[in-house]
């Protein structure tokens, strides 16, 4: 049991909260029974550690069991340590250190169907709500472009609910290699704009049923007429009613879901 919150130890995990910590150490948080369950489950080889506290949670013997399987050691901690790690202020019992990752750009494009790629996107449960529904939808992949926020920050991998473990995410500089990777991947690139054709036209002439690389910009100001020009084609969704927009999140999960739903037509 380790009890003391301002051991090394301790300190050492609380430190990834912070992004330069994130990147000097090639480890980030992972908090909460969900996320570290598909952890657990799907990428057992990332994790290092995992710190719960004792009680009699449903999801208690499920990840002792996982973590014991993946041979990920399990240390128990009291609930002053846990919340001396955690970023939440109500931390839900266990949170794991897992090691950072990426996959290649031209692996994670190289034959997908269905990619999501955001540019620019800076508020972590955006980010963490499109790779979650492209997740959901069966994409094939996930790049986070330009100054996007950190995949790993922690309120992105809360707001993935596991999701990140499931799928391929790749990150890039500049959203040109990725429109230049996904084309000789032999996607079509479509930019999310409200200045683009209506989805509705698109649909029907097959668009969305051959394999697409959707391009969504950042939440305040979109994409750049430059960055426009860098995709095969823009499309907006129709507003039947009067909003004035949809945000980020739930336009691009209605474009990928309407992409995945004309792929298995």
């Amino acid at each position: 049991m380790i009890e003391n919150p301002k051991s090394g130890r301790v300190r050492r995990a609380a430190a990834l909260v912070r992004k330069k910590e994130r990147v000097a150490q090639g480890r980030f948080l992972v908090e909460g029974p969900q996320a570290v369950r598909e952890l657990l489950a799907h990428r057992p080889e990332l994790a290092e550690v995992v710190f719960a506290t004792t009680g009699t949670e449903p999801w208690q013997h499920e990840i002792d069991r996982l973590a014991s399987d993946g041979g990920v050691e399990l240390e128990r901690v009291t609930g002053e340590v846990l919340a001396a790690m955690s970023e939440t202020v109500t931390p839900q019992g266990v949170v794991a250190i897992a090691r950072s990752w990426e996959t290649p750009l031209a692996e994670a494009l190289a034959d997908a169907r269905l990619v999501a790629v955001m540019h620019e996107v800076r508020d972590p449960g955006n980010a963490g709500a499109v790779l979650r529904a492209a997740d959901a939808a069966g994409a094939d992949a996930v790049v986070f472009a330009g100054e996007s926020i950190d995949p790993f920050h922690p309120k992105v991998v809360r707001s993935t609910t596991g999701s990140l473990f499931h799928l391929p995410v790749a990150v890039a500089r500049e959203l040109a290699d990725v429109t230049d990777a996904a084309r000789a991947a032999g996607l079509t690139t479509l930019a999310a704009d409200v200045r683009g054709t209506d989805l509705l036209a698109a649909r029907s002439e097959g668009v969305l049923a051959g394999r697409v690389a959707w391009v969504f910009g950042n939440e305040a100001r979109g994409l750049s007429d430059a960055e426009r020009a860098l995709t095969d084609r823009s499309l907006k969704l129709p507003i039947y009613g009067a909003a004035e927009s949809l945000n980020l999140a739930t336009a691009a999960s209605v474009l990928i879901y309407e992409t995945a739903f004309a792929q298995r037509g």
